[in-house]
């Protein structure tokens, strides 16, 4: 059965510019490229933590599919007032953090072809609480 999530994918405008943002502005770790037949590299697999990955592939964007609900891809932290801080010093526009009806902070941010990051910390009254290891 389902263990978790493995990873989100995004298609984006300019691959390089793009994990660019993931690497150095968020500090993703590059897990590994995909190269096609021509030995062109058309996509990168990002390490998020544990198991979890993010996954960007160059081409064209489109509008979303009629009826599509994705929102957003949420990144748990171990310090949201430390994280922000970092990634305010790294140049990105991320907003201050507050704590959600959940009881869980979270702050936000959008990449550079403008899907939404949530990042967020756990709290001892975060509702998730129970579920969590």
């Amino acid at each position: 059965m389902i263990t978790g999530i493995a990873h989100a994918c995004f298609t984006v405008r300019d691959l390089k510019a793009a994990e660019a943002f993931y690497t150095d502005k968020l500090g993703l770790d590059s897990a590994f490229d995909f190269i096609n037949d021509k030995g062109e590299k058309f996509g990168v697999y990002l390490h998020a933590g544990a198991r979890t990955f993010i996954e960007l592939f160059q081409g064209e964007l489109a509008e979303p599919a009629k009826g599509q609900s994705f929102r957003h891809v949420c990144f748990e932290v171990d310090d949201i007032k430390a994280t922000v801080a970092e990634l305010r010093s790294r140049g990105v526009d991320v907003t201050d953090p507050k704590l959600g009806s959940d009881h869980s902070w979270q702050a936000w941010l959008s990449d550079v072809d403008g899907n939404r990051i949530e990042l967020h910390a756990y709290t001892a009254e975060s509702q998730q609480g129970p579920w969590l290891e």
